[in-house]
């Protein structure tokens, strides 16, 4: 079973569930324990400094693991936001060098590169969004791949500039694979088990105190069982870089779509 219909869910009904569902962990666990957690104690609030120093131990071991791990995934999701930039570039500087080929040529490869960013922008984006990874835009590359091979550069100018583009052709082709292993990119599932499993033994942990003041313990409880909520949500928000609302974007094409294919820079 997989869970990634929650990042079709508006950002912020996402971010509230997740929060209000590990409160709820919280909560739910700490009333239906205090008569057990009452009787091991014995004596009234016998064990609570040894309660303490095992959650903070274990705080400081699971928030320096979880730490890594979001860092990781936010290393993650910037190199494919980098990715796409610099294909979006690549791409624009292929077009400016088929731009200084003659017709019919020119025609006929300006043409293959402004199907190939449309289709990235409207086909391949939503698809990468639902976790598919595109087909069409690889298809337009290669009939434009196909139309280069044709071309004849008759003087050594038209060589040279063929060469160049020769090149930033496989460049944008290699970009473009490195982009499409970005729609399955995450954290395998073994992962994703431990850090839950992890974020409910540590909330399980203030289950043990046994204080005087109930609200107080339910304060903390709501308190801690939140900031494990937020962490959790803040790295299922950015694990797959094209997913949900907090998402790599293709303003990259669409900029230069804008500005190179039909502002003629």
């Amino acid at each position: 079973m997989n869970f990634y219909w929650v990042y079709d869910l508006p950002n912020w009904l996402f971010g509230c569930l997740t929060v209000v569902l590990t409160i709820a962990i919280g909560l739910g666990g700490l009333y239906a324990t205090r008569r057990w957690v009452r009787g091991v104690h014995g004596e009234r609030h016998s064990h609570n400094e040894v309660v303490g120093f095992y959650l903070g131990a274990v705080c400081v071991f699971y928030g320096i693991t979880l730490g890594l791990i979001v860092v990781a995934t936010w290393q993650n999701y910037a190199d494919v936001d980098a990715r796409v930039g610099e294909e979006a570039a690549a791409v624009g500087a292929l077009y400016r060098d088929v731009s200084s080929f003659p017709d019919p040529n020119r025609t006929e490869l300006q043409a293959d590169l402004r199907q190939y960013v449309l289709q990235v922008i409207n086909v391949a984006w939503p698809e990468q969004r639902r976790g598919i990874v595109p087909q069409e835009d690889g298809v337009t590359l290669s009939k434009f791949q196909t139309h280069l091979a044709q071309l004849e550069p008759m003087t050594e100018a038209q060589k040279a500039i063929y060469a160049e583009t020769y090149r930033g052709f496989t460049m944008a082709a290699e970009l473009r694979g490195r982009r499409l292993q970005g729609v399955g990119a995450g954290l395998p599932w073994p992962m994703w088990t431990t850090l839950l499993v992890g974020a409910l033994l540590t909330t399980a942990l203030t289950w043990f105190f046994d204080m005087r003041s109930e609200s107080m313990h339910c304060w903390m409880t709501v308190m801690l069982s939140a900031l494990l909520g937020l962490l959790i949500y803040l790295l299922a928000a950015l694990d797959n870089p094209f997913r949900g609302e907090i998402s790599v974007q293709p303003q990259p094409f669409q900029l230069m779509y804008s500005r190179r294919m039909l502002g003629g820079e």
